[in-house]
């Protein structure tokens, strides 16, 4: 039953059908997919998902932006946004499934997947060598919430874990480095490394040819393996491919790419080294999501403050 007294939300999503986000919004608050109008005074909350460019503008009472992703590039894409909070999503669920999916392309390239998989499909039946996953350096870069979820779930398999950042951030068990000072001996340190950070202009691009060449050659796996995870835009994937040719990357598991879909023609479909996903490492489920939103906007009608806001000078 909705109550017209509490905040209004603009429900504004592209890319997929906003129908079970609807109804469950709806099932509390007054809903709406389009402002009435030039301008919109009766809508205090956005929920988003790529939104319209220029359609947040409109909203002269607008009192918070609910993002229904993990990342918030997508809202920032929009060069008209207002002055506003802007609230990423934390549930522990989006967090379970890709602490599941960093762990499932971790062990997979530990325990020689690629490799079976080519025997299987000309019928030999050969073992490799397996190396200990304590021999094994997973180095994760992006060491927040979901970067650090995964590192305790690698230290609990029994791999080594490093952690890379922007900032300073420790954590028991793992050996952790930032900074522009720290990438080095980060990748230098790293076996497979796991890309979890956040898109910005400082972000954009960061996994290059460069980085990728800093790997440890001289690992136990016979190479480093890349996994990206977050989003698409961190990396260049001709890049990728020429790393992949000239032998300093093993292997790839990419669930995010520049450009999605990713184009049929892409040669990264058919590379025998490169494992693909489509952005489904963790898919954001309303029906764990929107309740949580939900909570936040009566709290912050009772007066409480927003928690999980981003800011928008670093854009995550």
């Amino acid at each position: 039953m909705n109550t017209p007294a509490r905040g209004r939300i603009l429900l504004s999503i592209t890319g997929f059908n906003p129908q079970r986000w609807y109804d469950l919004l709806s099932k509390e608050r007054d809903v709406v997919l389009e402002p009435a109008g030039a301008e919109d005074p009766s809508i205090d909350y956005a929920v988003v998902w790529k939104q319209q460019p220029g359609i947040l503008s409109r909203l002269p009472n607008l009192k918070a932006i609910f993002s229904i992703g993990a990342g918030v590039d997508h809202i920032f894409a929009d060069d008209q946004l207002p002055d506003v909070p802007i609230v990423r999503v934390v549930a522990d669920n989006l967090t379970q499934y890709m602490c599941e999916y960093v762990c499932w392309r971790v062990l997979d390239h530990h325990r020689q997947g690629a490799y079976y998989r080519t025997q299987q499909a000309n019928k030999v039946w050969r073992d490799a060598h397996q190396p200990p996953a304590n021999e094994v350096s997973v180095g994760i870069m992006g060491f927040g919430e979901l970067g650090r979820h995964a590192a305790r779930a690698l230290l609990a398999l029994g791999f080594s874990v490093n952690g890379w950042s922007r900032g300073v951030r420790t954590m028991d068990g793992v050996s952790t480095f930032h900074g522009e000072d720290g990438l080095t001996p980060f990748l230098n340190a790293t076996d497979i490394l796991v890309i979890l950070l956040p898109l910005t202009a400082a972000t954009q691009g960061i996994v290059d040819h460069s980085v990728l060449a800093r790997l440890r050659q001289d690992g136990p796996l016979g190479g480093p393996c890349l996994i990206n995870a977050g989003r698409g835009r961190l990396h260049k994937e001709t890049d990728i491919l020429r790393a992949l040719e000239e032998r300093i990357l093993k292997e790839a598991s990419l669930d995010v790419f520049e450009r999605e879909p990713l184009a049929p023609e892409s040669p990264l479909w058919n590379h025998p080294r490169v494992f693909i996903t489509p952005h489904a490492a963790a898919v954001s489920d309303p029906a764990h999501l929107a309740a949580p939103m939900l909570a936040q906007m009566d709290a912050f009608e009772r007066g409480e403050p927003l928690g999980n806001l981003v800011d928008p000078e670093v854009g995550y």
